[in-house]
């Protein structure tokens, strides 16, 4: 069974860290680009970090550059997002894709609240 699953979410303190991780099962995900995606209640689902799967080169939004960083262990079949100095703002669902031509897989989400 093809299968993303996402998991580390919580709820933390703002400045707190994070790491998320997306592991999958059924594929490589070694073939495949990997994004992080989040979405806050009531807003649109929006891409926050990418690795390419060619030479792992990565993307960032300029809302979390220089706080996140994604990374990928081929070993594990698993993605990482490491999420520091945390604010409100970063509050929401983070969802997991893995796509490339023909395929696109997404994970069920992992919750992260960021509150005093």
């Amino acid at each position: 069974q093809l299968q993303l699953v996402e998991s580390g979410g919580g709820l933390v303190q703002p400045g707190e860290s994070l790491r998320l991780s997306c592991a999958a099962s059924g594929f490589n995900m070694g073939y495949y680009a990997i994004g992080w995606f989040r979405q806050a209640p009531g807003k649109e689902r929006e891409g926050v970090s990418s690795i390419s799967s060619s030479d792992d080169s990565t993307w960032y939004s300029d809302s979390v550059k220089g706080r996140f960083t994604i990374s990928r262990d081929n070993a594990k079949n698993t993605v990482y997002l490491q999420m520091n100095s945390l604010k409100p703002d970063d509050t929401g669902g983070y969802y997991c894709n893995a796509r490339r031509i023909g395929d696109n897989y997404w994970g069920q989400g992992t919750q992260v609240t960021v509150s005093s």
